[in-house]
């Protein structure tokens, strides 16, 4: 049986079973669970997620052999899985699976797929063996990107002690204080919405720059560890405005920062366009915070904004050894650069493109009439840069009011 997406795996029959695979999706763990003859009789949502690279979750041959051709052929379609992944799975498991199966060697020997067979030799069963851990290679991208995993194996049991089947969990191989650390500090729903960008696709979006007016001149001025405390308590409260208007954060460049806010999470085009700049405005009425806590007059901390919309952003999720992030390629992108260059003084500056994104409804909770407002190209602008003359000048931009100067 093959499982369609999006659904859950339905549970086992067997309550002892079922109860171990309901415990295990719940607590959002990697696992697999089998049944007395290593057959896959469920697998976990965030498994079946993470073998579809985060982007769906892959189709599962309920009932299949665990080492069977038809497990296997499954398997090394996921974007996770090799062949190594299901021989070194082999290499440490093999021992149970002879155990457990009544007939032994030559029963298995008709049961395993034929990639497997060269690994029966000298195999030796391990009946009475509780539970067991290895450490294997993950991968990604068909096997391109390799990483580091450690897997438990364990018994199930019912309560008479009977061996009603086996689970097999999975974990990074960083540590688990690592990794708490990494989540204590990180948003879920951020982390969700980077994983709904793990493809890349062509995503229409509202972006945000920003950029610390003065940074050459403040960096002089300050120790180097009080302005790294600064940038450092920027790129915080950037992250959190972001966060908390349901945006995407990009990347940070010295003390500037990238926010995108995409029209299929928000909802509309003009959800999108509207927490962009509810964003902007958030961040704007955190900077005198900033300044306060580095001991700092707040016309020490000035950000620059540009807001633009992006109808052909290519939006998606690089992930290396080093970083995850979000980012977004597009004329839109260089646009927006060019429009915050163009903000000095502390302004928010937005394109019509984007303002005229807002429905009534949106502009209204801002405080906006977009049908009153008037623009002016970026190459007209008094503070207009030779870049923004040189790659937007025809661009028509407008100057956003703060909450606090709103009627």
């Amino acid at each position: 049986m093959s499982l369609g997406n999006p659904e859950t795996c339905p549970l086992p029959g067997n309550p002892v079973l079922a109860e171990t695979a309901a415990a295990l999706n719940q607590a959002g763990l990697w696992a697999y669970v089998l049944d007395r003859e290593h057959r896959v009789v469920y697998m976990t949502d965030e498994l079946r997620r993470s073998n579809g690279g985060l982007v769906e979750m892959v189709q599962v041959p309920l009932g299949a052999h665990l080492f069977g051709a038809d497990f296997l052929d499954a398997a090394l379609r996921w974007p996770t899985w090799t062949l190594d992944t299901a021989r070194r799975m082999f290499a440490a498991m093999g021992s149970w699976v002879l155990a457990d199966t009544p007939g032994g060697i030559e029963q298995l020997r008709e049961t395993v797929d034929p990639r497997l067979l060269d690994m029966l030799d000298g195999l030796a069963p391990a009946a009475g063996a509780a539970a067991l851990a290895y450490e294997t290679d993950g991968s990604a991208m068909g096997g391109k990107v390799l990483y580091d995993l450690k897997v438990l194996v364990e018994r199930i049991r019912d309560a008479s002690g009977a061996t009603v089947g086996t689970s097999v969990l999975f974990t990074t191989a960083v540590g688990m204080s690592t990794v708490g650390v990494a989540a204590a500090i990180g948003d879920p729903g951020h982390f969700e919405r980077m994983q709904s960008v793990a493809r890349a696709e062509r995503r229409p979006a509202a972006i945000l720059f920003a950029d610390l007016e003065g940074s050459s001149a403040l960096a002089r001025r300050l120790s180097t560890a009080s302005y790294f405390t600064l940038i450092r308590r920027l790129a915080r409260a950037a992250d959190q405005c972001v966060i908390d208007a349901g945006g995407l954060v990009g990347r940070h460049a010295g003390d500037g920062t990238v926010a995108f806010f995409l029209a299929e999470t928000a909802g509309s085009d003009s959800a999108a366009a509207r927490t962009c700049i509810e964003a902007s405005r958030a961040l704007g009425g955190a900077l005198p915070g900033v300044a306060a806590r580095s001991g700092l007059q707040a016309e020490d901390v000035v950000m620059r904004f540009g807001l633009h919309w992006g109808s052909n952003l290519h939006v998606g999720n690089i992930s290396t050894p080093g970083r995850s992030e979000v980012t977004a390629l597009g004329d839109e992108v260089n646009e927006a650069a060019r429009i915050e260059a163009c903000a000095s003084g502390g302004r928010t500056l937005a394109s019509k493109d984007l303002v005229e994104r807002l429905d009534t409804t949106d502009a209204a909770a801002l405080g906006l009439d977009p049908h009153r407002i008037t623009y002016t190209s970026l190459g007209e602008l008094a503070t207009t840069t030779e870049k923004a003359r040189r790659d937007a000048p025809t661009i028509p931009v407008c100057e956003l009011p703060a909450p606090s100067s709103l009627p």
